[in-house]
């Protein structure tokens, strides 16, 4: 009887949700690995007139991959939009198994499109029911709103970094092992082979535990439903949606991810050419520096919070971010691409946040939904500018980063004047009328300050005075003496 109560523990951790991120992102790792370098491997030998061999593949391989991630980001719209109403209905399942088998189904294709040597274009149907299943853009935010309803609004947003660098660690080991298991290859398999199989089997296992082992309490449907329960974790929520916020925070996350988006895209192909021309191993480990910055974030989360409210931790990730990624611009060595990354070691703390003040701006039964609403990925200028500069479109995402903190300011700013206007009627004008509220408060500021100084020299004043007159009252009482 004691070791089954020893047990207990771990059983209920197998079924929280902490087991599908590790084994997802462990997977999600080792397939990026293998795609990435599936790729450079089938258009090692490609030509086109006027250009050199290299610029040929660089083009090619940005081809294919804006190709490919065209039809993962605009397919499964639809798909996330219609998972995040029945998530938001009460099946908190359904965003995160229906894109786990999208995933298998992806991983099992690559496998099959390096092993028969199938072409590289049957990709993109694996995209297709990648996309159709909901993919990331469904199961992250399925993922974020299973753990936000299981916290209170003064914590979240530390929880949800603790997800994130649960999902940074997984993702770190991952990356180191999977340039190293990509040359793994006998007589009858090819590179990579070894590496697809593991990623094939990681993601069977999580699909597995999502549908067997993961437990979302029927209690805690009915409290979203119908808002009556009072055996289940009470939820924050406002009453009433603060439009002008959810319109600011909405503004923000949509260049922030743009920039992001745009330039991890870059990446990719960017460290293939020269002059870094990157092989599995330091491929591999360039993701892991990737994935370093969810520790970094996390730690980053809980020093700042101690000193800085939410908006000011948005604005120090995206500072973070820009001045990371236009470093990125002129690298040119591995050890300049590792400091750029240094340089962005806070990048994940503004989503994260951003998410967590929505899921506190609008009511726990449209967490799904909203959060869905805000993911969303960009294609590049890369191909454009790749003979006269590559690291252009670093440049232009840090541009597009400082361009997303002018929401938050904005929003910083109504929180400071507890002001509130219609939304689409946010015009400089209501800045303009708030400033004289502002301006007194300054004002009202230094008068209190002035004031104070006064007081303070009129207190000198007076001890002053008070210690001559004890002098002389002692100097008296003495004459008197004598």
């Amino acid at each position: 009887m004691p070791k089954c109560t020893e047990l207990l523990p771990s059983f209920g951790l197998l079924r929280q949700i902490e087991p599908i991120i590790v084994l997802e992102e462990l997977g999600s790792t080792l397939f990026d690995t293998a795609l990435q370098m599936v790729v450079k491997d089938r258009y090692a030998n490609v030509t086109e007139p006027g250009h050199s061999a290299e610029d040929a593949q660089q083009k090619a391989i940005t081809d294919f991959y804006m190709t490919n991630n065209l039809i993962i980001q605009l397919t499964p719209i639809i798909p996330a939009l219609i998972l995040a109403k029945l998530s938001d209905r009460g099946w908190r399942k359904a965003p995160i198994v229906t894109p786990l088998t999208g995933y298998l189904l992806s991983r099992l294709i690559l496998l099959l499109v390096v092993v028969l040597q199938l072409p590289l274009q049957v990709m993109y149907g694996a995209g297709v029911l990648f996309g159709l299943s909901g993919g990331y853009t469904s199961y992250w935010p399925g993922v974020m709103t299973v753990v936000s309803l299981d916290t209170t609004a003064t914590d979240r947003s530390k929880v949800l970094m603790k997800v994130e660098l649960l999902y940074g660690i997984a993702g770190l080991v991952g990356s180191l092992v999977s340039g190293h298991l990509f040359r793994l290859y006998s007589s009858s398999l090819g590179n990579g082979t070894v590496l697809l199989i593991v990623s094939t089997l990681l993601h069977l296992l999580c699909l597995l535990h999502s549908i067997f082992l993961l437990q979302v309490s029927p209690e805690e449907k009915h409290h979203l439903l119908s808002h009556a329960s009072t055996n289940t974790p009470v939820v924050e929520a406002p009453i009433g949606i603060n439009k002008v916020n959810v319109a600011l925070l909405f503004v923000a996350a949509i260049l922030y991810d743009f920039a992001v988006g745009g330039a991890v895209e870059v990446l990719g192909a960017f460290v293939l050419k020269a002059p870094l021309s990157w092989d599995a191993t330091l491929v591999g480990y360039g993701n892991a520096a990737g994935c370093v910055i969810f520790l970094t974030s996390y730690f980053g989360v809980i020093g700042f919070r101690r000193c800085c409210s939410d908006t000011s931790l948005i604005l120090i990730g995206m500072l973070s971010f820009a001045f990371g990624i236009y470093f990125m611009s002129f690298v040119t060595t591995t050890l300049t691409f590792y400091l750029a990354r240094a340089l962005t070691l806070f990048a994940l703390i503004p989503m994260t946040t951003i998410r967590a003040l929505l899921s506190q701006q609008v009511p726990a039964s449209s967490y799904g939904e909203y959060t869905t609403c805000v993911l969303g990925r960009s294609l590049n200028l890369y191909q454009g500018t790749l003979d006269w500069f590559p690291g252009f479109v670093f440049t232009f995402a840090s541009i597009f980063t400082v361009l997303g903190m002018i929401p938050i300011r904005y929003l910083r700013l109504l929180r400071l004047l507890q002001i509130s206007v219609p939304l689409f009627r946010v015009t400089l004008s209501h800045l303009l009328k708030s400033m004289p509220s502002l301006y007194s408060l300054q004002y009202r500021r230094l008068q209190i300050t002035s004031e104070a100084a006064v007081r303070g020299d009129l207190d000198q004043q007076r001890r002053r005075r008070y210690h001559q007159l004890r002098v002389c009252v002692g100097a008296r009482q003495k004459g008197t003496e004598t």
